[in-house]
């Protein structure tokens, strides 16, 4: 499995995972630049969150979480403030981060407001 499969196979498991938590999924993979691509944009109740998800077979090389550097986050705020300029009915919004391990079996962590 190629790692941009394990990627993809892990957006799905993380927008499976918000909509069974109530969440309503706006939007997938928008690319604001070269460097910044928003991985889901859903709705939780009022709150527009912007979803990294990192997806790992195993933690044998570190966490997920451990991959969402300084820059990669000032990127995603980059992209979010951009979306936001274009969609200017949302008031409240956040970043939210969801960690996939596929192996020895799938567990998603999920770090609300980071």
């Amino acid at each position: 499995m190629s790692n941009l499969s394990i990627g993809k196979n892990g957006e799905e498991i993380a927008k499976n995972y918000l909509i069974k938590n109530g969440y309503k999924i706006i939007d997938t993979n928008v690319r604001f630049s070269r460097f910044c691509e928003i991985d889901i944009i859903a709705l939780d109740k009022k709150t527009l969150v912007f979803v990294e998800v990192k997806t790992r077979k195993t933690d044998v090389c570190g966490h997920p979480f451990e991959a969402i550097t300084k820059s990669k986050y000032q990127h995603i705020k980059q992209g979010l403030f951009m979306y936001l300029q274009e969609h200017k009915e949302y008031k409240s919004y956040r970043i939210d981060a969801i960690s996939i391990l596929l192996k020895p079996e799938v567990k998603i962590e999920h770090l609300k407001n980071i």
